[in-house]
């Protein structure tokens, strides 16, 4: 699976590297409770995973791969970790919850710590500090030990894209002198900063989704005269494209999936589009909020929009490599389910051949030429 960084706070439901697990933070008002979801099983089931406190809203709960489940609790000026695990039975009450604390962050007023998406080997976890002129990534679980500083950078950074299976390519969008530019990390040099977008040299330009099988790389940028959804591939020559299918999307419009596995083919990967609405938060079981769903191809000039299902769980989802959307949702009656959708096939083109002229066999088009390997920031924006 492919996970997005979001444009607003931290997803309510947020899927497991390989798409085995996943985790919420459920409940609502000063009842909230960690939740972990199997996905990976023949039906969908989810175990919660009480203390004996509630836990505050603002929580951060992300899954390992392991079957853990990571919390970011913010207490005044201290961030602290924890991994979460169901234990032994405790009776009627169901399944007792593991605690295994990690340790803190120190961080001031003006600073803000958010989880980053799950790393790719799904054993890893990171957090983002941000504010006051620089950002620093820590590696909060999967260490030598937690928390360990990986990264420093200068300016204020959002988002966070893994370019790479190995989970040591992070993509940052990040704010210096008034502009917004993505950049990559590599965290195994230290946190080396490396331009990654320069669409233009007065845009903003984020990156919102990488695949890193293919190279496809989702951006919004306002290079166009004013914020549009975009799409490149990483290391190649041609320039970025703006569709207007996604245009009339609306500014909204939030890509959170990518089909897998497409080696070398970007332009036949599925997209997955949140539309509007908030998608439901947590705990907003059996409302779902008001957002539709957008399915779209960058070799196709359309953009499917349908309607999302009740009690979607804050726009997530996955794609497996077979082309199916597995979308997860909560409603009072069905508390843990997943609705299935698969990519709407275009209408086929219907070509009338002229009757005086017996109709030849189309040739087939030459193989396209491979990419020159260059980086994306030096793909001009002429020419869309």
């Amino acid at each position: 699976m492919t996970v997005c960084a979001t444009e607003t706070a931290g997803p309510a439901f947020t899927i497991a590297a390989d798409g085995s697990y996943a985790a919420r933070l459920a409940g609502e008002g000063e009842a909230r409770f960690p939740e972990r979801w199997t996905l990976d099983g023949p039906e969908p089931y989810a175990v919660p995973l009480p203390l004996e406190q509630p836990e505050e809203a603002d929580s951060e709960v992300l899954p390992l791969t392991d079957g853990r489940v990571l919390i970011h609790r913010r207490v005044a000026e201290r961030h602290a970790f924890a991994l979460l695990y169901p234990t032994g039975s405790g009776g009627s009450a169901g399944p007792r919850t593991g605690e295994l604390a990690l340790g803190g962050i120190e961080a001031r007023e003006e600073q803000r710590v958010t989880l980053l998406p799950p790393a790719p080997d799904g054993r890893s976890a990171y957090a983002l500090v941000a504010g006051g002129g620089t950002s620093t990534v820590w590696r909060v679980a999967g260490g030598t030990s937690a928390p360990e500083r990986v990264a420093e950078l200068a300016g204020s950074c959002s988002g966070g894209v893994w370019l790479d299976r190995a989970g040591r390519m992070l993509a940052l969008d990040r704010e210096t002198g008034g502009r917004v530019k993505a950049v990559s990390v590599d965290l195994g040099r230290a946190g080396e900063v490396s331009p990654l977008l320069q669409i233009a040299e007065r845009s903003d330009d984020r990156l919102l989704l990488a695949d890193p099988d293919s190279g496809l790389l989702l951006i919004r940028s306002d290079a166009p005269g004013e914020p549009r959804l975009g799409w490149g591939v990483l290391g190649s020559a041609r320039p970025v494209r703006f569709p207007e299918c996604l245009r009339a999307a609306g500014s909204s419009a939030v890509p959170f999936a990518v089909q897998p596995g497409q080696a070398l083919m970007p332009e036949s990967c599925a997209v997955a589009l949140r539309l509007g609405g908030d998608a439901g938060a947590a705990g907003d079981a059996g409302r779902g909020g008001d957002a539709g769903l957008g399915l779209w191809r960058p070799s196709e000039k359309r953009l499917f929009e349908l309607r999302g299902p009740v009690g979607w769980l804050g726009g997530a989802g996955l794609w497996t490599r077979d082309g199916l959307l597995r979308l997860p949702y909560a409603t009072g009656d069905e508390p843990c389910g997943v609705l299935t959708a698969t990519m709407p096939q275009p209408a086929p083109q219907i070509r009338v051949m002229p009757t005086s002229v017996p109709a030849q066999p189309s040739p087939l088009p030459a193989p396209p030429a491979a990419p020159r390997p260059v980086p994306l920031q030096q793909a001009p924006l002429t020419g869309r």
